[in-house]
C-alpha cells in the first residue's frame, strides 16, 4: 500500500514564487554585470592594470551564467508532466554544474595569465590611479548583488541562487584584491598586480569546485545530512499507528527532497487504517520538514527485513478457490459474508465472517470452526482460522 503526493496549491505557489524570484535576480544582475564589466575592461586597459582587465573578464562571463540561470529557472519551475512525473528541479542541478564549469574555465584563463605575466617581468603594468575607483565600485555593486540574490535563494530553497549569489561574491572578493594588488603595485610593488590576478582566480576555482561537487552529489540522489534524516525519522514514529520504519530514503532534486520508507503497523488493521497511517506520515513530514516535497510511503504488516517471505504464497483468487476446495463438505461456509486473508510470517491467517443469525449460533459456530479447520490444517499454506459471527443487533449501517 503506498501514498504519493499530487501536486497541490502550496506546491505551483513555491514554483510560481521560485520562478520570479529566479527572473527578478537574474535580471538584475546581468544589468549590474553588464555596466561592471564594460567599466572595468575600459578602465583597466586605459588605466594599464591586469588584475581589472581579469576582473572585467569575470563579470562579462557572468552575463552568461544570468541568462543560464533564467533559462533554467523557467524550466525547473514548471510542474510534472507525463515525461518529468517528479517536476524539472534537476535543471536546476544542471545549471548549479554548468555554473561550477564556468566559473573554473574563467579561473584557469585568468590564473594562466597572470603566471605568465608573473615569469615575464617585462609585461607587468603599473596601473593609474582611475583603476583604485573601478575596483571600489566593483566590490560595492557585487557584494550588494551578493546580499540581494541569496535573500531569494533562502526564501525560496533554490541552490542555483545559492550558487549565483556566491558568483556575485567571488566577483567582490576578487575586486578586494584588485584593489589590494592595483594599491601595491601603485605604491612600488610591480609584482602585486600580476600576484593578486592570480589569488582572484584561485579563489574563483574553490567557489567552482565547492559548487560542482554539491550538484553533483544531487545529480547521483545523495540523501540528506544524517542529522536530517535523524529528523525524518523521529518524525515518522511519532506518527500514531506507526510501530517502527525501514528502508527510509531520500534524495535531493532542485532545493526539495523526495522520501519514501516502509512503515510497520499493526498486522490486523483494515486497509483503510493503514492508508490512513500514510497519509499521516506524508502530511507529518511535509510539515515539519520544510525541504520535503515529495513522500512515497509502503505500509507493512511486518518488518520484511527478517520475516519469512510471503512471495510464494498463492493471491486472494487462488487461496479462496483453494479454501472452496477444502470446504466443499461444509455447506454452511457456502455463504460468507467476508474472508480476511493475513500474509504473515510466510504463511496465511484466514478469518472468516459468517452472516447473522437471529438465534444463538455459540455451540454451532465452535463446531463448524473445529471442522473448518481440520479441513485446512493439512494444507501448509495455512497456519490459522478464525471464524466469526456477524452481530444481529447493531447501531448504524451495516
Amino acid at each position: 500500500m503506498g501514498a504519493a503526493i499530487a501536486p497541490g496549491s502550496r506546491n505551483a505557489e513555491r514554483l510560481r514564487e521560485r520562478r520570479s524570484a529566479i527572473a527578478r535576480t537574474a535580471l538584475v544582475g546581468a544589468v549590474a554585470n553588464l555596466v561592471l564589466s564594460v567599466v572595468k575592461i575600459l578602465v583597466g586597459i586605459l588605466g594599464q592594470s591586469q588584475s581589472l582587465v581579469a576582473d572585467g573578464i569575470h563579470s562579462l562571463s557572468d552575463l552568461a551564467t544570468d541568462a543560464l540561470v533564467w533559462v533554467a529557472g523557467r524550466q525547473a519551475s514548471r510542474g510534472p508532466d507525463d515525461e518529468h512525473p517528479y517536476g524539472h528541479g534537476r535543471y536546476e542541478t544542471m545549471a548549479t554544474l554548468a555554473l561550477s564549469l564556468v566559473l573554473l574555465a574563467v579561473a584557469i584563463g585568468v590564473g594562466w595569465d597572470a603566471a605568465l605575466r608573473l615569469f615575464s617581468p617585462g609585461d607587468l603594468l603599473k596601473p593609474s590611479w582611475i583603476t583604485l575607483y573601478a575596483a571600489c565600485a566593483s566590490i560595492a555593486v557585487n557584494e550588494w548583488l551578493y546580499w540581494y540574490t541569496l535573500a531569494y535563494a533562502r526564501r525560496v530553497r533554490s541552490d542555483m541562487l545559492r550558487a549565483n549569489a556566491w558568483h556575485h561574491r567571488t566577483d567582490a572578493i576578487s575586486s578586494i584584491v584588485v584593489l589590494i594588488g592595483i594599491g601595491g603595485t601603485l605604491a612600488g610593488l610591480p609584482y602585486l598586480d600580476a600576484v593578486a590576478a592570480f589569488v582572484v582566480a584561485v579563489m574563483i576555482a574553490r567557489i567552482a569546485w565547492e559548487l560542482g561537487f554539491d550538484a553533483a552529489r544531487e545529480l547521483v540522489d545523495t540523501g540528506l545530512e544524517p542529522e536530517r534524516l535523524a529528523a525524518v525519522r523521529e518524525t515518522i514514529l511519532n506518527v500514531g499507528g506507526v510501530r517502527d520504519l525501514h528502508m527510509l530514503r531520500t534524495r535531493s532534486m532542485g532545493g526539495t527532497v523526495s522520501t519514501d520508507v516502509h512503515v510497520l503497523v499493526d498486522p490486523y488493521i483494515s486497509v483503510s487504517e493503514g492508508h490512513l497511517i500514510s497519509v499521516k506520515v506524508e502530511q507529518e513530514l511535509k510539515q515539519r520538514i520544510d525541504e520535503i516535497e515529495d513522500v512515497t510511503v509502503h505500509i507493512d504488516p511486518e518488518d520484511d527485513n527478517i520475516a519469512p517471505p510471503t512471495m510464494g504464497l498463492p493471491s486472494r483468487r487462488e487461496t479462496l478457490s483453494r479454501l472452496a476446495a477444502h470446504w466443499a463438505n461444509l455447506p454452511a461456509l457456502g455463504r460468507l459474508d467476508r474472508v480476511q486473508l493475513h500474509y504473515l510470517n510466510g504463511r496465511i491467517e484466514v478469518e472468516v465472517l459468517l452472516p447473522e443469525d437471529d438465534a444463538p449460533q455459540a455451540e454451532a459456530d465452535n463446531a463448524l470452526a473445529e471442522r473448518a479447520w481440520a479441513a485446512i490444517a493439512g494444507d501448509p499454506i495455512f497456519s490459522a482460522l478464525s471464524v466469526y459471527r456477524r452481530c444481529a443487533h447493531r447501531n448504524g449501517a451495516s
